[in-house]
C-alpha cells in the first residue's frame, strides 16, 4: 500500500464532505422517503398488521433504517458517476497519489453522510414512540451491523458509479436494493406470508439484518440470526470491494 494513502485518502474525503456540506439537500432527500414510509406505515397501516406486542414503530425501524442505507448510497454512485465525467480521476492519476485513495474517499464520504442519515431517522422514530431499554453493548452491534452493510453496499454502489453511462443509469441500481426490504420482515413476520414469497423472505440479507437489529434493540437473545446478519454482511462485502477494485482498475488502466 502507497505510504501516501492515509494523507491522500483524508484531503480527498476532506474535497467530497466539503461537497456534501455545500448541498445538505442530498442527506435531507436522503432521509425523506424513509421517514415517510415510517410515518406512512405507522400512522395508516399500522392499526391493521399483526407484529407482536411491541408497539409498531419499535417493531418497523430496524427495516426503516435498513431502507435508509440503500436510500443513501445512490448518492455514492452518482458522486462517482460525476467525478468520472468531469475528469478529476485522469488528474488525479497524473499526481503522485495513492489510486485507491480515491475510491476510499468517496466510500468514507458515504458512511459519514448516511450515519447522519440513520441518526435522524432514529431522532424521528423516538418523536413517534420508539423506546428501547437496550444496553450499551447491544447499541453497539447494532451499530457494528449497520455499519457493515453500510460499507457492503457502498462498495456495491462504486460499481455503477464507475460503469454507468448516463446519471440515471448511476443512481437506477439502488431500487432493487430500496425494494428488497418489502419482502423481509422488516414491515410483518414472515410467518404470515405465502410459502414461496416466505423461503425467499426468509433466506435473503434483509430478513436476518432485521430480526438482528430487532432482537438486539428488544434485549432479546439474538441466536443464529446474528450470524447469518455477519455473513451476508461480510459476504456481500468481500465480493463487493473485490468487483469494484477490478473495475476501477480496468477504468484507469
Amino acid at each position: 500500500m502507497n505510504t501516501h494513502f492515509f494523507g491522500d485518502t483524508a484531503v480527498l474525503l476532506g474535497r467530497s464532505m466539503r461537497h456534501i456540506t455545500r448541498s445538505p439537500d442530498t442527506i435531507i432527500t436522503t432521509a425523506i422517503m424513509p421517514i415517510a414510509l415510517l410515518l406512512l406505515f405507522v400512522y395508516v397501516f399500522g392499526g391493521a398488521i399483526k407484529h407482536g406486542s411491541e408497539t409498531y414503530v419499535t417493531y418497523l425501524l430496524p427495516g426503516i433504517l435498513l431502507i435508509t442505507i440503500a436510500s443513501g448510497i445512490s448518492y455514492t454512485a452518482l458522486r462517482l458517476f460525476t467525478d468520472m465525467q468531469g475528469g478529476i480521476f485522469q488528474r488525479f492519476q497524473s499526481m503522485p497519489i495513492a489510486r485507491s485513495s480515491v475510491l476510499w474517499s468517496h466510500v468514507l464520504t458515504s458512511l459519514a453522510a448516511n450515519l447522519i442519515s440513520l441518526a435522524v431517522v432514529v431522532l424521528i422514530a423516538i418523536a413517534m414512540g420508539f423506546r428501547s431499554g437496550a444496553g450499551a453493548l447491544a447499541w453497539l452491534a447494532v451499530a457494528g451491523i449497520l455499519f457493515l452493510f453500510t460499507l457492503a453496499l457502498t462498495w456495491i454502489a462504486v460499481i455503477p458509479g464507475l460503469t454507468a453511462k448516463s446519471v440515471d443509469g448511476a443512481g437506477a441500481f439502488s431500487y432493487p436494493l430500496i425494494f428488497l426490504p418489502f419482502i423481509s420482515s422488516a414491515f410483518v413476520p414472515t410467518a404470515t406470508m405465502p410459502g414461496p414469497v416466505r423461503a425467499f423472505a426468509d433466506n435473503q440479507p434483509v430478513t436476518s439484518i432485521a430480526n438482528t437489529i430487532r432482537d438486539l434493540l428488544a434485549q432479546q437473545p439474538a441466536g443464529t440470526s446474528i450470524w447469518t446478519a455477519l455473513a451476508w454482511c461480510l459476504g456481500i462485502l468481500i465480493i463487493a470491494y473485490a468487483l469494484a477494485m477490478v473495475t476501477y482498475h480496468r477504468k484507469i488502466a
